[in-house]
């Protein structure tokens, strides 16, 4: 049974109610003056949109675009002597996870959802370790012969190509203005990571707290 106090002071009259715990009021009082999770999410969720994560997905998109574009031109035109990017298929795998990274980060702009940030940063982690070595491999091929002009013997000779200076400039160029953009990937996917996992540690602590 609840108790009920009055008290009169300055021409005001106080009424207080003590509601015992069993009272069914109580546990309406109890949830009425939590947050709802949905509330909470939605505040870990604007934190980690203060990254502009559609303005990094599409810096995503558009470089992942470019990679798998590069890619089929270059498969097609050094068949037979690949270099050693094309060998290694960096412009596909990386392409593709740019185009997963970049789409989710657009998405995330769209939803009030911290499991889509969850998985934008593990995306995102990956994203940083492809870059990574992406960039060792396009560093490596700057620094060997084009394809098919290494010679193993004195007198082996050479394709024509080999002897024309510019080709190797513009190989160099081509894996140098991709060394850039694995740079500005790695930058993008960072920046993402940072404001991804500080909105994921807050959205875990509202949780223990609640």
């Amino acid at each position: 049974m609840a108790a009920t106090t009055v008290t009169d002071s300055g021409g005001v009259r106080i009424i207080t109610e003590v509601i015992p715990a069993t009272d069914p009021r109580a546990a309406q009082l109890a949830s009425g003056s939590r947050p709802p999770a949905h509330a909470a999410s939605s505040f870990q969720v604007r934190g980690f949109r203060k990254a502009q994560p559609k303005a990094l997905g599409t810096i995503h998109i558009f470089t992942g675009i470019i990679h798998v574009c590069f890619g089929i031109i270059l498969t097609v035109s050094e068949y037979g002597t690949p270099s050693i990017p094309v060998a290694s298929g960096v412009f596909f795998w990386l392409g593709l996870l740019l185009l997963v990274s970049g789409s989710l980060l657009v998405e995330s702009e769209k939803r009030d959802n911290i499991s889509l940030v969850k998985t934008c940063c593990v995306v995102n982690m990956g994203v940083i370790l492809s870059t990574l070595v992406a960039t060792l491999v396009h560093a490596t091929a700057i620094t060997h012969n084009i394809p098919g002009c290494d010679t193993n013997t004195p007198y082996q000779l050479k394709a024509e190509w080999c002897f024309n200076a510019g080709n190797k400039v513009l190989s160099n160029g081509l894996d140098f203005m991709f060394v850039i953009f694995c740079l500005l990937e790695f930058c993008a996917a960072v920046a993402a990571l940072a404001f991804g996992y500080d909105a994921v540690k807050q959205h875990n602590y509202t949780r223990m707290e609640l």
